[in-house]
């Protein structure tokens, strides 16, 4: 993971690049035959949209980056590596045999994929997307095409991805698999930003993608039932035709979402901005924030730079209210243990999204263009729209002004973790006002629900502007 380092060092790749479990209620319909290996590319519009569905309406899901760079935890030789945890053998240039030996240290024994899916679960997320395989090339799962593998070349000797596997569909999770398509430091021939620094990495990238990348990627799709999203990083070297030796694999997983970094130019299903909200979302793209809780995505021991409760919910907000989903990564430990300031989030996370988790999941993005007081998030029906206000500012007045709003009111209700409470409403010149009670029932962000006829109608001109 980092695609800001891919950008600094293939710039004119990445501009290209970046411009460019559960069962469906209703499997969507297969696409027309085509030249192209792309499974997708004669997909009708009502086809994405149902192959989409479940993704846009989950608008919150678990990014987990795990492996043998949990061990050394940020440290080689006693020198604290700079930059992000999963890269230290980049970053370190640590040799191919060094780095190996780590793997002899990895043993988490206190994995436990139950608690993890409802750890996951309770804090609202949708679907759970883990590191099959990072930029080390060291596969976290039984993999037969590298011996470089949690099962083989560590103590451990399980399979975890087997068991997140049966522990997502237990709780009806959704699950995905990130997979580091071209980097691998690791197997001979395996990209590497910067170049090899061990000639034990030299080899052809052709022979590493037939016998290492295409055949991996077949058994994560093949061996673990139901897999929603398959996440590509990082194409350094990826031309059209080796990205055409991975896509058709995707057959293998009818509906199966795949995001934007596969390479070759192939510009996949969804955006996925890293470390950044974008100000206005994608115009006509799907698109999913990626974001770590500290700083690094692979777990770093010194790492304590936690983001507070406050700015989670927000950011998870703001997304969903530009419509855009959030992918919040985790970096359990050696062991397998979630770091406690994490799940102290998590639990933050779920306290909140027990009271206002209609206001996030299945909503989409706001039809104001911006708001001085929060967010907001909408749901259409035949009925009619359902607003939800997301308050950050509480007003001092106890006066909320819906600015430009034309639509009829039918309803306003303020959300608490004792149940709805009715507010009134009123139409003035500037739009609807709501009369607020004295003091917020949340102050990271309140809800107020408002029920409009119609499919929201507002006058630009009196947009509030912040």
């Amino acid at each position: 993971m980092n695609i800001s380092r891919f950008i600094r060092q293939t710039a004119p790749i990445a501009l290209s690049f970046l411009a460019c479990s559960c069962r469906t209620a209703a499997p969507p319909a297969t696409p027309a035959p085509s030249a192209s290996p792309d499974p997708y590319a004669n997909e009708t519009p009502a086809q994405r949209d149902a192959r989409m569905k479940w993704w846009r309406e989950a608008r919150f899901g678990m990014f987990i980056h795990w492996g043998v760079y949990s061990v050394p935890a940020g440290t080689y030789d006693g020198r604290r590596i700079p930059d992000l945890g999963e890269w230290i053998m980049n970053n370190g240039k640590i040799p191919v045999a060094r780095y190996r030996a780590y793997a002899k240290e990895f043993n988490p024994v206190k994995y436990n994929a139950d608690q993890w899916v409802s750890l996951a679960k309770a804090a609202g997320m949708k679907y759970i997307i883990i590191t099959s395989k990072h930029h080390d090339g060291f596969a976290m799962f039984d993999s037969k095409a590298s011996d470089w593998n949690i099962v083989q070349a560590s103590p451990f000797g399980r399979d975890p991805l087997k068991e997140l596997a049966a522990a997502c569909k237990k709780e009806g999770i959704r699950l995905g698999f990130y997979y580091s398509q071209a980097q691998d430091w690791n197997n001979p021939g395996g990209a590497a930003a910067g170049g090899h620094w061990d000639k034990a990495q030299d080899g052809s990238m052709d022979d590493y993608l037939r016998n290492v990348a295409v055949p991996q990627l077949r058994e994560i799709l093949t061996h673990y039932g139901k897999i929603s999203v398959l996440w590509f990083d990082t194409p350094f070297d990826m031309t059209p035709e080796r990205a055409a030796m991975l896509l058709p694999l995707l057959r293998l997983q009818p509906g199966i979402i795949y995001n934007n970094r596969l390479g070759g130019g192939f510009k996949g299903d969804t955006e996925t901005p890293e470390q950044e909200i974008p100000a206005t979302g994608y115009a006509g793209r799907d698109w999913e924030t990626c974001m770590t809780v500290n700083d690094t995505w692979g777990y770093k021991s010194y790492d304590d730079n936690w983001k507070s409760p406050e700015t989670l919910i927000r950011n998870l907000v703001d997304i969903a209210s530009k419509g855009g989903n959030y992918l919040l990564n985790v970096g359990p430990t050696s062991e397998g243990l979630m770091p406690e300031p994490i799940v102290e989030r998590l639990r933050a996370i779920g306290a909140w999204m027990n009271v206002n988790g209609e206001a996030i999941h299945g909503t989409t993005a706001s039809p104001f263009k911006s708001l001085p007081w929060g967010r907001c998030t909408k749901k259409i029906t035949r009925r009619g729209t359902t607003l939800y206000l997301h308050v950050f500012n509480w007003p001092a007045d106890g006066q909320l002004l819906a600015p430009g709003l034309k639509n009829d009111a039918t309803r306003c209700d303020l959300l608490t973790a004792s149940g709805r409470k009715s507010l009134a409403v009123r139409r003035t010149a500037q739009g609807w006002v709501v009369s607020l009670p004295p003091e917020a029932p949340d102050p990271i962000s309140s809800t107020i629900v408002l029920q409009i006829k119609g499919a929201p109608d507002v006058q630009a001109a009196l947009l509030s502007q912040d």
